[in-house]
């Protein structure tokens, strides 16, 4: 486990409310949580971070859970907070839940946004290749870099979110991630640590899964988490919040607010 990072964070609402922190997914970063901040703002302070290799934040080498999750630690540590509120989505749900299994008591209350605690099989390796493979000296704009990615990612949204990614720097197209940091930890991404050691997260705990989903089992969540309740967010598949913004809000205020 590499020393925690200083991460990169953008901040929302009243310094004297309760403490909320948004963690993203792969490949995303504090911009795409934006719209739902500023909809929590009114009851929540809110720090949406920037994790290790994504948005401003510092690139490393390595990627892994336990990083992470000292990264989180040692950023509440920096801002004098013994106890936050924390929202995860897929990548930083995991990164939530192992900090809750690790160190329970900087969590006040966790909601995790459509991932389990377990390994997936699927592979990012499609993904990383073909944004690689997109001719970065070449391109004088991003529909170009769009009209690269048609084959290998034919969801037009999901390219959008990719080509978040590539910035203008100097004159010339570049990716704000290290791909190749992210082709060697992708394997940390889809797994899950589980060292035996490790008891259960006893406390309540919501899990907010897509209702075209199916990142969210009930056998995979119990495992660590026997007190979890599952909430489906109906017409919304792996990025709920952002399909479905109103009913994510509602759901993150009704279980912060009644527990």
């Amino acid at each position: 486990m590499s020393i925690g990072s200083a991460l990169f964070y953008e901040e929302y609402g009243n310094q004297e409310s309760p403490v909320l922190i948004i963690v993203h997914g792969f490949f995303a970063s504090s911009r795409n949580w934006r719209k739902v901040a500023k909809t929590l703002s009114s009851d929540y302070h809110i720090y949406v971070l920037d994790m290790r290799n994504h948005g401003q934040s510092p690139h490393n080498s390595i990627m892994d859970y336990p990083s992470m999750a000292e990264d989180i630690r040692q950023f509440l540590l920096s801002k004098h907070i013994k106890k936050a509120n924390i929202i995860g989505h897929s990548m930083g749900g995991k990164v939530a839940m192992y900090l809750a299994l690790n160190t329970p008591e900087i969590i006040n209350r966790l909601i995790v946004a459509d991932i389990s605690p377990t390994q997936y099989k699927h592979s990012f390796d499609d993904i990383i290749s073909a944004l690689k493979s997109v001719p970065l000296a070449e391109i004088s704009n991003r529909k170009q870099a769009d009209e690269f990615l048609m084959m290998a990612i034919p969801e037009l949204g999901f390219r959008q979110f990719l080509l978040q990614n590539l910035v203008l720097k100097e004159g010339c197209y570049q990716w704000r991630i290290n791909l190749d940091y992210f082709q060697a930890n992708a394997d940390n991404i889809i797994s899950f640590p589980k060292e035996n050691t490790l008891p259960g997260y006893l406390e309540s705990i919501l899990f907010l899964a897509g209702g075209n989903s199916n990142y969210i089992k009930a056998a995979d969540v119990d495992t660590f988490f026997p007190k979890a309740n599952i909430l489906s967010i109906e017409n919304a598949g792996h990025w709920l919040h952002a399909e479905q913004p109103d009913a994510f809000c509602a759901a993150v205020k009704q279980y912060l607010q009644n527990h």
